[in-house]
Parts: structure tokens; C-alpha cells; sequence
């Protein structure tokens, strides 16, 4: 199931690009502290972009922020998803979206770059660019980087590569790392829509909890 979800996953999104690029690529997530002085970006593809949810506010950033609101934090969480979203078109974007104060962000991008077969240099290096570019903004900016992992009929050494792919980065870059996003959801049909490739309400609380074990400790208190 963990194939037919990322397999499909190209297709899908596709069909929803032109339309989501035409709205706004940065969302508040309901219910955030109107006080909060502190912003957390989520910059990916159709995950975070709550693919097929009726409402964005049952996408994993918005869980976050009810997470967030129940501590009493200030922080607010932003939804920069973008279905279809390439590393290439999120190194495109980053400049646009950097034109805001980001406390902490959240690079999930890349999946849809294994689905097509690129070179994994070139992710690589189109993830270092943005990575590079939040960096130079803001030093000060904490940078968590979320990992994907391929079907295996992409062969074993692509899919290892990619894999290594995220780690490398997160060492070279000295990141907080997230081995897998969809840990405990891909492939799981109760967890994802009928497409069986993004996942349902339920699915995106298991991701957030995935985000959350990362986040929290760099929240403070």
C-alpha cells in the first residue's frame, strides 16, 4: 500500500496545482493565539497543503497549533503547502515567502521529485538553496527537516539514496530531522483517503503527533 500511495501521489497533486498556486501559498491556521509574536512555517507539497480534507484546519499544521494553543504558547502555526510542490518550485517560491518573520520552519518537500525520477543531486540541491536562503534571512530561524521515503519499484538504490538523501542533509546542515513523515500512516487504508494516498483527519493527527515529539522541545515552555 505504501507504493500505491506514493506512486499515485504525482498524478494526483498534479491535478490540483494550477488551481491551489492560484491561492494563497501561506495560510494562518484557525484557532492560533491572535497574541502570538513567533511564527512557524510549514513549507511542503500536498501533505501539509491538506490535500482532500474539507478544510484545512484538519491538516496536520493546524493540528499543531491546537497542540500549541493548549499549552499556551505564542506561536503561530502557517500553512505554506502547495500541491504538486517540487523542490525546485519551493526554491522558486522561498524568497516570496521569506518576505515574513519565521521563528521555526518546516521544510517538507521532495517526495514528488522521487516520483518522477530526477536525480537526487538535484533535490538535494534544491533543498540546500532553501535551506541556504532561510539561513541567510535569519540565522536565528530553526530549520526541522521532514524526510520521505520512495516505493521500492524505484529501485533499491534510488530509494536508499533518496532516503540518505534527508539525512545527509540534516547532518551537514545540523538540523532537527524527521526520518519519515508519514511514520504509522503511509500505506495504512484506514488512515488515508480513498485515493489511498493523502492522509484522512485521522491520518493527519498521526503525522502531527510525528511532527510534535520533534517540535515541542523547541517551543520551550
Amino acid at each position: 500500500m505504501l507504493c500505491t500511495f506514493l506512486v499515485s501521489c504525482k498524478d494526483q497533486s498534479n491535478n490540483q496545482r494550477n488551481q491551489d498556486e492560484n491561492d494563497v501559498p501561506a495560510t494562518t491556521a484557525e484557532n492560533s493565539n491572535t497574541n502570538a509574536t513567533k511564527t512557524i512555517l510549514c513549507f511542503g507539497d500536498s501533505i501539509t497543503a491538506g490535500y482532500g480534507l474539507d478544510s484545512t484546519d484538519d491538516a496536520y499544521p493546524a493540528v499543531l497549533q491546537s497542540k500549541i494553543d493548549a499549552l499556551g504558547l505564542g506561536y503561530t502555526m502557517v500553512n505554506s503547502g502547495v500541491s504538486g510542490e517540487t523542490s525546485a518550485g519551493g526554491r522558486s517560491r522561498i524568497e516570496w515567502i521569506l518576505n515574513q518573520d519565521i521563528a521555526i520552519f518546516i521544510l517538507e518537500l521532495g517526495a514528488n521529485d522521487g516520483l518522477r525520477g530526477l536525480p537526487f543531486s538535484q533535490t538535494q540541491t534544491n533543498l540546500q538553496d532553501i535551506i541556504d536562503a532561510v539561513k541567510q534571512k535569519d540565522p536565528n530561524t530553526i530549520i526541522i527537516l521532514a524526510g520521505m521515503e520512495l516505493p521500492p519499484n524505484m529501485g533499491p538504490d534510488y530509494t536508499t539514496e533518496f532516503r540518505t538523501m534527508y539525512a545527509s542533509l540534516a547532518k551537514q546542515n545540523n538540523l532537527p530531522f524527521i526520518p519519515f513523515l508519514l511514520k504509522d500512516v503511509g500505506g495504512i487504508p484506514e488512515l488515508n483517503q480513498n485515493d489511498g494516498i493523502h492522509p484522512t483527519v485521522e491520518g493527519h493527527k498521526i503525522v502531527a503527533n510525528t511532527v510534535w515529539e520533534v517540535l515541542k522541545p523547541l517551543l520551550g515552555s
